[in-house]
């Protein structure tokens, strides 16, 4: 979906129209939230946000395989696969699946780290233990209760926040702020801003580290698209995040162009996008969620050369304390 841009202005009329809407959803999944869970048999890290649209889930849940794997674990992330048809339990192939079966972020993870798509959260942990994982990220399903989560590590954008602090309709939270940062185990918050420092204030209050983080861009991206000017386009939660790192690279963007979240691109589309950039002299740049989507269709994957792909990763400031507290919660899990 697209987010409305009334999200994140300050609250307006339409979205005190629509909070008794919000007040309804917030509290069903509040009380949703309040149900017992399953136990995996193995820990679970749950990387999620406090609100729908994006965060920057997808690199922190990147960043954390790594670490795992540095600390000689065997992570395997279990996602809904949001977009996807599959149902699942399944092994993400990417020889076999498109974005279309599995959905894009598990399908580009997946070049990575070993992904179960399962919309039965519990099933698609048991796949995962079976296949071998010493340890499951879940990849958001923070408000979902069907797994216990031995570890809840929720990511916030510095600069936007939770919007105008409204439920979904009104504004972008899944559910009230309070019961959500009481399962709170540590925030990772990124980028610069202090949109989101009255939340970092509450977390901490509650003893729970507040890690911050930045996202990097790859300098074999950032090296390609050096004297070019670009037309970027990206159909992720934050398109506009996705241009501001491009010019902060001090790459040229001539011209953005703004799809919804999980975009299913059309020949269309991609056909008009590549007309304009030739028209104007452009060089063509999406992300890598929307590239997964690209090349995993077959009516438009012969037009994937023709676009620069920009890669991030996502660094910490305090990686040892991350480390540390992971290994902590980790130990506690065996022990229990």
């Amino acid at each position: 979906m697209r987010e409305p841009a009334f999200w994140y202005r300050p609250p307006s009329l339409l979205s005190r129209l629509l909070a008794p809407l919000g007040a309804i959803y917030g509290a069903v999944t509040t009380r949703r939230m309040a149900r017992d869970g399953a136990f995996a048999g193995l820990p679970v890290l749950c990387v999620g946000n406090y609100h729908v649209g994006g965060a920057g889930k997808t690199p922190a849940t990147i960043a954390l395989v790594k670490l795992l794997r540095e600390m000689g674990e065997k992570p395997f992330v279990v996602s809904r696969g949001y977009g996807g048809s599959q149902q699942g339990p399944v092994r993400v192939d990417q020889a076999e699946h498109t974005a279309a079966d599995v959905g894009d972020e598990p399908l580009m993870m997946a070049s990575s780290v070993s992904v179960i798509v399962s919309r039965d959260r519990v099933a698609g942990a048991a796949l995962a233990r079976a296949q071998g994982a010493s340890v499951v990220l879940l990849d958001d399903g923070f408000q979902n209760p069907a797994l216990v989560k031995d570890v809840s590590l929720i990511v916030i954008d510095a600069s936007r926040g939770v919007g105008n602090g409204g439920m979904f309709p009104a504004g972008p939270l899944r559910a009230p702020l309070e019961p959500q940062i009481a399962r709170t185990d540590a925030l990772i918050v990124i980028g610069a801003g202090n949109a989101a420092s009255e939340i970092e204030a509450a977390v901490a209050k509650r003893a729970a580290p507040v890690l911050r983080a930045r996202l990097v861009p790859d300098q074999a991206s950032v090296d390609r698209l050096r004297d070019q000017r670009l037309l970027a386009f990206a159909g992720i939660g934050d398109p506009p995040r996705f241009f501001a790192t491009l010019r902060a690279c001090g790459v040229d963007v001539a011209e953005e162009r703004t799809f919804a979240d999980h975009h299913p691109f059309t020949p269309e589309e991609i056909e008009r996008l590549v007309s304009d950039a030739a028209a104007k002299s452009l060089t063509l740049v999406t992300t890598e969620k929307d590239m997964a989507r690209i090349r995993s269709d077959a009516r438009l994957k012969g037009h994937a050369d023709r676009f620069a792909t920009f890669a991030v990763t996502l660094d910490f400031d305090d990686a040892a304390m991350l480390r540390n507290f992971v290994a902590e919660r980790l130990a506690k899990a065996r022990a229990r």
